[in-house]
């Protein structure tokens, strides 16, 4: 058993919010695209393919992005950088809702990636320069909350939107929350640069080359590409596979989305708290080995009573969620501090373009004969799935390793002094 957790101050609190809606706004802008999957696919008539492409659009393009900011990255006030990266996803999803053709939304795609795949990058540097890792658990836990959220809230309200006034109406539901948020970041959030004391490195591409030649660096990089490939193979066709092949209508799709959502609001802080007290590795080796057997039987399924599809989506996506906690929290003590910024952007970037990656082979795996026709070869993602998320158990346990020893070196540091 680990020490008891530390409370949260006041303020640490309005930073957990302010962490969280952000990153609700960003998943919900990513996430949208798979309930609007199938009506999307039908709007502009394309292959599964081609809307494969449109989503690895984005995660290419958030890749690259945190490529080329790494090295700038701790160099600069994190909350100046987050309103930055904001302020550039806002102005990329509101192109997204003005699309008017594939290759518009395509490049729309690539606009909001390239500042929206950075936010998470940030955010995760801010809560690791604020929270111990006794507390990051709990704060992983709900700021990913925004997962379920977004199910729960923007995914049921964008639906109903994009039913009524067309799908483009999401995006901009998304835009509008986040000026809101983007005004209360700009108020409320203090600066956060303690770290800017710490840079040794003069040129910003020499702090990246030293961030990326550290070989604990690399094993985190590494467990954090795997585990987001997953995500992005099945994600994508959820709601053509549930529409085409489950039997699950159009509104039906709403409930579908806002239950699984509504289990992951639940349980994510409790497996926050739950990895603040119990070993954080043998929670993800026990949420992978559960999420791996969901898997296999969702992806396996034919036309299926609806609430034998709620049923097995909630059963997965608990497997799923708990998962990036306990993972998410170990990867965040894999850095020192001077390090920070740079490690999360080639984090997320690395993430990001595993994900894209996964998105476009996952792409040519599925078949769909017509945009009515049910999807083919759907499964074969699931053993894909398998296959990863085996491996991925390995690097895991080897980060897990590595901040356990750190930790025992800081202890003996300290205990010497």
């Amino acid at each position: 058993m680990q020490p008891a957790p530390t409370p949260f101050t006041p303020y640490q609190k309005f930073a957990i919010f302010i962490l969280s809606i952000t990153q609700f706004t960003v998943i919900l802008d990513f996430m949208i695209m798979s309930p609007l999957g199938d009506m999307i696919m039908k709007h502009f008539i394309l292959k599964p393919a081609q809307f494969g492409a449109a989503v690895a659009a984005y995660a290419f393009s958030a890749g690259i992005s945190g490529l080329l900011t790494a090295g700038f990255a701790d160099r600069f006030d994190r909350k100046k950088l987050l309103l930055f990266f904001y302020t550039g996803f806002i102005g990329g999803t509101i192109f997204c809702g003005l699309s008017t053709s594939y290759p518009m939304l395509v490049a729309a795609r690539i606009i909001t990636g390239l500042f929206g795949g950075v936010i998470g990058s940030v955010a995760m540097a801010i809560i690791t320069d604020l929270f111990s890792l006794q507390q990051r658990g709990r704060v992983m836990g709900f700021v990913q909350m925004g997962f379920g959220a977004s199910q729960v809230l923007g995914v049921p309200i964008g639906l109903y939107l994009a039913n009524h006034w067309g799908w483009e109406s999401a995006f901009l539901l998304v835009a509008g929350m986040a000026i809101v948020i983007a005004a209360l970041i700009a108020a409320r959030l203090q600066p956060v640069n303690k770290h800017l004391a710490l840079q040794h490195d003069k040129n910003a591409f020499l702090h990246l080359w030293h961030t990326l030649q550290k070989r604990d660096y690399r094993i985190g990089f590494a467990a954090t590409a795997l585990l987001s490939i997953g995500g992005f193979m099945m994600m994508p066709f959820g709601s053509a596979f549930a529409i085409n092949n489950l039997g699950v209508t159009s509104g039906q799709l709403t409930t579908l989305f806002m239950v699984a959502g509504t289990s992951s609001v639940v349980i994510m802080p409790l497996i926050g708290r739950l990895s603040d007290k119990v070993d954080k590795f043998k929670i993800f080796a026990f949420a992978s080995l559960w999420m791996m057997v969901m898997v296999v039987l969702y992806t396996n399924l034919s036309v299926t009573p609806l609430w034998e599809v709620i049923t097995f989506n909630v059963l997965m996506m608990s497997g799923v969620m708990s998962r990036m906690v306990p993972a998410s929290a170990l990867t965040s003590a894999v850095p020192d501090m001077a390090d920070r910024g740079a490690f999360m952007s080639v984090n997320s970037s690395l993430q990001q373009i595993a994900g894209g990656i996964a998105a476009t082979f996952a792409g040519f795996i599925v078949v769909q004969k017509t945009t009515h026709s049910p999807l083919e070869h759907y499964n074969t993602l699931g053993y894909v799935i398998i296959g990863v998320t085996l491996v991925c158990i390995v690097m895991v346990y080897r980060v897990s390793e590595l901040v356990k020893n750190k930790a025992l070196r800081k202890a003996v540091v300290e205990q010497a002094v």
